[in-house]
């Protein structure tokens, strides 16, 4: 019998509720919600339904709580649950829970974490979860040291997993910091020429997502530039047939070529671009254009994420609902003629951060995922009490 299964071998569970006040304090009193326009700047976390809103002047409580979200998606089987500690301004989204002798709060919050609220919750697409509902959530009560070695154990997993995040958004923002250093050339120092001196743009053709297969011709759609893809790939997600391929004339972008996404909801994502490296041409949609130059493509797809060739674009894209910008207005952009040899060396270099911050199987993202699967593993385990004798 290994360690964990030892920990709860024989072990007693009392059930009761969030209504206890034996065991739980319900501090909703003094929640006070503030208009945006109002608030004042400063270094207090205001918390709303879903985390952190702002940081603002002054507090509604001091010491350590949980924050049980009071509205929110009826669709999410685990409900917003935030654990705060020292002083913190809460509004009226979040029901404020403290533990007193006898309950554990971190344990109470990694048990809430599992705990599925939909039955206890009220209203339509924005569900409610009431305070007459709140205090008929049922919670175990083993012994206190139980408790202590509980989330004791599941703390050094969400430890783990909260120092590789920061060092995670530290990587990204050095990543960033680099990418925009790195293509600042002077005059000076290297001639810049606009994109459509140098090469050539097309637009792809129209096809929509009931046209997209699990195999044949590779296929990007503008939607995946924004959930997919990142700064190069040689493997699509989607496929259309040779024959929609063949019967509405789409268009190919080859080996080499930078696919552009030029429309959508968000004006900061449009003109981001992907190097295409696969051996045979991809089918592009008519919301990108696809850029062929004697440039290293990977290192025209890393420009195209600079904020310098954003601000570029930026005064070209049409704002609306969907935003776009044309062939036009991507082209006006200009970008520093380097060497091959130093366009090489920065991609090299822009290479390694891509990897560390971005890839699913090396990096930081995996190890992320991997440690995240492990705490949800332990806390099932440690967390799934018999309830035979819950209180009515």
């Amino acid at each position: 019998m290994n360690y964990m299964n030892k920990l709860l071998d024989g072990v007693k569970v009392d059930w009761t509720v969030l209504g206890n006040d034996n065991f739980v304090e319900i501090s909703n009193k003094g929640r006070k919600p503030v208009k945006a326009s109002l608030r004042i700047p400063g270094e207090i976390p205001y918390y709303g339904a879903n985390n952190i809103q702002d940081y603002v002047e002054g507090y509604t409580h001091n010491g350590e709580f949980l924050l049980i979200a009071e509205d929110g998606s009826a669709s999410l089987e685990n409900y917003s649950i935030q654990y705060t500690k020292g002083k913190f301004w809460a509004n009226n989204h979040v029901h404020v829970i403290g533990a007193k002798k006898g309950l554990n709060l971190r344990f109470l919050f990694h048990y809430l974490r599992i705990f599925n609220f939909i039955p206890f919750l009220s209203g339509g697409g924005r569900a409610k979860l009431t305070k007459s509902k709140l205090v008929g959530i049922p919670i175990p009560i083993p012994p206190e040291e139980i408790q202590e070695k509980i989330a004791r154990i599941l703390n050094s997993f969400t430890n783990i997993t909260t120092e590789l995040t920061k060092e995670l958004k530290a990587r990204k923002q050095q990543y960033s910091y680099y990418r925009e250093q790195l293509f600042s050339f002077k005059q000076s120092e290297t001639e810049w020429k606009s994109l459509n001196e140098i090469g050539e743009f097309q637009r792809g053709k129209r096809f929509v997502r009931t046209d997209m297969i699990s195999e044949g011709v590779p296929c990007i759609h503008y939607g995946e530039m924004y959930t997919h893809y990142k700064t190069w790939a040689d493997k699509t997600k989607s496929f259309v047939s040779e024959e929609l391929v063949e019967n509405k004339n789409l268009r190919v972008a080859e080996k080499g070529d930078v696919v552009i996404v030029a429309a959508g909801e968000t004006i900061e994502d449009i003109g981001k671009g992907t190097a295409w490296l696969g051996n045979e041409g991809v089918v592009t949609h008519d919301a990108c254009f696809s850029y062929k130059s004697p440039l290293n493509s990977k290192y025209v797809a890393y420009f195209t994420r600079t904020k310098h060739f954003h601000d570029q674009i930026r005064r070209h894209i049409r704002s609306g609902k969907i935003s776009a910008i044309n062939a036009n207005g991507l082209g006006k952009a200009k970008i520093p003629m380097s060497s091959k040899e130093e366009q090489e060396r920065i991609v090299s270099i822009l290479d390694k951060f891509d990897i560390l911050t971005n890839s699913i199987s090396e990096g930081l993202p995996k190890e992320i995922e991997l440690r995240q699967k492990q705490y949800e593993y332990y806390r099932d385990m440690l967390l799934t009490f018999p309830n035979d004798n819950l209180e009515e």
